[in-house]
């Protein structure tokens, strides 16, 4: 059965009839908004041309990059290769080895610019950290990618956010269909949905990180108790932990964008308040029998002692045990997520490049044995 497939931009997107279902209302939600008023002004560090796919009834968002070196890892292949990892050398913790490889990124990135890297279609992109994918059959994947293909043969078409535990249809699919695969990054999987998951141990963990809250004096705040004047503070919040502590290449989320989560539901949001004030907050969403967590912050001014990253981090896994999902607990924090039960993965970008020039084919297959050979095995001995 041949599927039907068309693309929508700003010019027809009115024309389009979403589907009446959790998916299609929750997609009209994220969508139209950044349709009508562009990518910056809901995350201000990507530029992008944001399209919408129909797959037989089934929106897909697409994104549309030709180089925007400083764009955030979630549309730019060169800042996740290049600029996030030269960041992230500092976690090996050996002066020798972080000196190589950052000489060895910046020649690398001189070759990817030259062999415009970041010309690039990505499929399923939400403009987060982890793109959840809907359910579609292996026909449909090589049907979508067909039809970019013979939209855009000037561009590499990409699928992020791939795992063979959430994704090995889709990765066998695209394989099948001579996309290679790119090691991204180590994830970690918490299969909350299974009786019983965890040691002892981790059982322990949680259990004491849980009661941080009554020691140190904070209530829960759900869905119901956030406000708009709790907007400022939550982009606060992120910003102190995900851009300041960690990477600005973090897909900088805009107080329009948590308008969007407070009102819209395109995240739900939780967290602790002290004397009425917003110490902690993590937003989250689901994708069929899975959810992750791209907005997660807290009080770095405040004495590590209270726990505010730990107790966040209890709470989540509680709302995942209590609808029994996969927890997706991205990157990041590897040992603390390994002592809690979660599972390490290794993530995948899928790419097909095949019909590309070879000046340009060459930088993505190498860099996916670089990384195949010499990245996954650094990423699993340092346990990052």
């Amino acid at each position: 059965m041949t599927s039907r497939i068309k693309l929508y931009d700003t010019a027809n997107i009115d024309q389009y009839v979403w589907p009446d279902s959790d998916y299609g209302r929750y997609a009209k939600q994220y969508l139209l908004p950044l349709l009508a008023e562009g990518s910056e002004r809901f995350v201000r560090n990507v530029r992008t041309r944001l399209l919408v796919l129909d797959v037989d009834g089934i929106p897909l968002p697409i994104t549309v990059n030709e180089k925007e070196y400083d764009n955030s890892y979630v549309c730019s292949p060169y800042t996740h290769y290049v600029s996030y990892a030269k960041q992230e050398l500092v976690l090996l913790g050996n002066r020798a080895l972080i000196g190589c490889l950052d000489a060895l990124l910046s020649g690398v990135g001189c070759l990817l610019k030259r062999a415009d890297f970041n010309r690039i279609v990505h499929v399923n992109n939400w403009l987060l950290s982890t793109n959840l994918s809907p359910e579609l059959a292996e026909s449909q994947w090589a049907a979508v990618l067909d039809k970019l293909l013979a939209l855009f043969p000037g561009h590499a078409i990409a699928f992020r956010s791939l795992c063979p535990s959430l994704n090995k249809r889709t990765i066998d699919s695209l394989q099948s269909r001579g996309c290679i695969l790119v090691p991204s990054r180590q994830i970690y999987l918490l299969r909350t949905g299974e009786t019983g998951f965890g040691s002892a141990k981790s059982r322990w963990l949680l259990k004491r990180d849980g009661a941080l809250a009554a020691k140190g004096g904070y209530a829960r705040a759900g869905p119901d108790d956030m406000a708009d004047s709790d907007i400022p503070r939550i982009a606060e919040l992120y910003r102190l932990l995900y851009l300041e502590k960690y990477s600005r290449h973090n897909p900088q989320f805009t107080e329009r964008y948590l308008k969007e989560a407070l009102h819209n539901g395109i995240l739900e949001l939780h967290g602790f308040r002290r004397d009425g004030r917003l110490d902690a907050v993590l937003g989250f969403y689901f994708r069929g029998d899975a959810m992750t967590t791209p907005l997660f912050g807290y009080d770095t001014s405040l004495p590590q002692q209270l726990g505010l990253y730990r107790m966040l981090s209890a709470r989540l896994i509680e709302i995942a045990c209590e609808r029994r999902v996969l927890l997706h607990e991205s990157s990041g924090a590897a040992q603390f997520k390994r002592n809690r039960g979660a599972e390490a993965e290794i993530e995948y970008t899928a790419v097909q490049v095949g019909h590309l020039p070879l000046r340009r084919r060459v930088p993505w297959t190498a860099l996916a044995d670089l990384l195949t050979k010499i990245g996954v095995p650094l990423l699993r001995k340092y346990k990052l």
